[in-house]
């Protein structure tokens, strides 16, 4: 099944927070088995304002976060699932896209997932334009896409990217999450997605 407009009918008569709360514990089952030894998977589900923790977050966070246990617990790569309220105020784009620039400068690998067609802005886009870095399929800026972002280091340091522009009615990608300079494994959005879709009652 393709990706759905999950702010309109029928989409909308689930809630969308269910859908992000739920997407990042599918993505963790779907790829508990396939990671290399030595390296653990945690979901982050926070809404802003939330005050079940013991900091409240100043935005939504919908993640995936990957760890290398072999190096005391080292953070490499992120899954970033943007939600409505990420793209509705310039400081919450700021917010996140200089936490995503944060996370590269630390050479963590950063995937952002934007299933959100309602607010007109580009995350990732303004995340390179952040980074001194630029994308020709971003240039009419579309609003929903996946794309994976990593560091290269060399005789210059430059982001590799990898990005897909989403469209509803049309399947989502396979999307690259590095973990070292060498190593890697696919994120499968499309099925996670269509099980979480499922488990929710998503028509």
């Amino acid at each position: 099944m393709p990706l759905r407009d999950h702010f309109r009918p029928p989409a909308n008569a689930v809630p969308f927070d269910g859908v992000m709360g739920g997407w990042p514990a599918l993505l963790i089952q779907r790829h508990f088995d396939s990671l290399p030894p030595g390296y653990s998977l945690f979901p982050v589900v926070r809404r802003a304002g939330s005050t079940a923790f013991e900091t409240v977050p100043e935005q939504d966070e919908y993640e995936v976060r990957v760890y290398d246990e072999t190096f005391g617990r080292r953070l490499v790569a992120v899954v970033e699932l943007v939600s409505p309220a990420n793209k509705d105020r310039p400081d919450s784009r700021r917010a996140f896209v200089a936490k995503c620039a944060a996370l590269l400068q630390q050479d963590v690998c950063v995937a952002i997932v934007d299933i959100v067609p309602v607010r007109r802005f580009n995350l990732y886009a303004e995340l390179l334009e952040l980074i001194g870095g630029s994308d020709p399929l971003m240039a009419d800026g579309p609003p929903t896409y996946a794309v994976t972002l990593r560091g290269r280091r060399g005789s210059h340091r430059r982001i590799e990217t990898f990005a897909h522009v989403l469209q509803v009615g049309q399947p989502l990608p396979t999307l690259p999450l590095w973990l070292s300079a060498d190593q890697w494994v696919p994120v499968e959005l499309e099925p996670t997605y269509e099980e979480t879709c499922r488990l929710l009652g998503v028509p």
